[in-house]
């Protein structure tokens, strides 16, 4: 048991540190060099000698084309900057003797990427070039404490099956889904998890299964049950530090979630059977609430054995 406890302990101080731990920023300029256009881009276009073409930006539209004065529309989707200057130099050959174009990229809507749930900054990045589902992850500012395990990836079919097992397609055949495991991802042990993310990919991060010892323990308070759904009664009261001095153990109950809210259900047990092991351990699933109340007869002693030292004390000391 003490062995267990200490992995898990070692695997959640691993994995948050690895999450607050973004790795070196991507250099811009690569970035910029192999970011190819979308519907939604806003790009300048400037033309040595050819003033009012740098008046105002332009944005690839909905179809992916670039409308452009003198050049007209010509589709951009997939295209470099660079690339996207050619094309432009192309289409003014018969206006001007060797067009010098320059085209530069003002802002990015075309490859999204949504981080939800259980990370420091949930938000929208977009893609920029290449990423992982790690650098996705780091640039989100990590996973929360009370984070799952299990991430969630839903991606548009166009970009093709997500490379994890038990990949999935939803009932319409529109978007694919998959989960990947933290610890994959963190140890480093299985980097073929560590996907390379597509535009408009949707990574759901959701709250970790959870259980709540309260009451006579040293530690109470929810625990997050990591990759397992269920533990048991004596695993939680390992998490929450054994329990204190004025525990009444033959009086613990478990408080579950019923179909109406106001009437939970109620499990009682007798926990000094359970710790001497004349008792079946009892698994406890997401929510539970282990209770374990503080025994007034084992309080009222205490006081007493502890004024009687008290007094003890005192007569040692101001005896005549």
């Amino acid at each position: 048991m003490r062995l267990t406890l200490f992995l898990f302990a070692v695997l959640w101080s691993a994995i948050t540190c690895c999450a607050q731990t973004q790795p070196p920023a991507p250099d811009p300029e690569l970035a910029l060099s192999t970011y190819t256009h979308g519907p939604g881009d806003q790009v300048s276009v400037s033309v040595l000698d050819l003033d009012e073409m740098g008046k105002d930006p332009y944005r690839v539209d909905m179809r992916g084309n670039l409308r452009l004065p003198l050049a007209g529309s010509m589709p951009v989707t997939g295209l470099t900057v660079e690339q996207t200057a050619d094309v432009i130099r192309e289409r003014l050959v018969g206006y001007l003797r060797n067009p010098d174009v320059t085209v530069t990229l003002l802002e990015v809507r075309s490859q999204p990427v949504s981080v939800l749930g259980e990370v420091r900054n949930p938000g929208v990045i977009q893609l920029m070039g290449q990423k992982t589902l790690f650098e996705i992850l780091s640039l989100a500012g990590g996973l929360n404490p009370d984070a799952g395990y299990a991430i969630r990836i839903t991606r548009e079919k166009q970009w093709g099956k997500i490379p994890l097992p038990g990949a999935t397609l939803d009932q319409q055949g529109e978007f694919w889904f998959a989960e990947v495991n933290v610890k994959e991802i963190m140890n480093g042990r299985s980097p073929e998890t560590n996907i390379q993310m597509k535009p408009k990919d949707v990574v759901t991060v959701p709250k970790g299964v959870m259980v709540y010892v309260l009451g006579a323990v040293k530690k109470s308070g929810g625990f997050v049950l990591g990759e397992k759904d269920k533990v048991t009664v004596l695993e939680a009261l390992a998490m929450a530090e054994g329990l204190d001095r004025f525990a009444s153990t033959g009086s613990t109950r478990i408080v579950r979630k019923s179909s109406d809210v106001n009437n939970p259900i109620e499990i009682h047990l007798d926990l000094k059977k359970l710790l001497q092991g004349k008792a079946k351990d009892i698994a406890l699933t997401s929510d539970d609430i282990l209770f374990v109340p503080v025994s007034g007869a084992k309080q009222a002693a205490a006081r007493t054995l502890e004024a009687g030292i008290s007094i003890g004390t005192d007569l040692a000391i101001f005896r005549p």
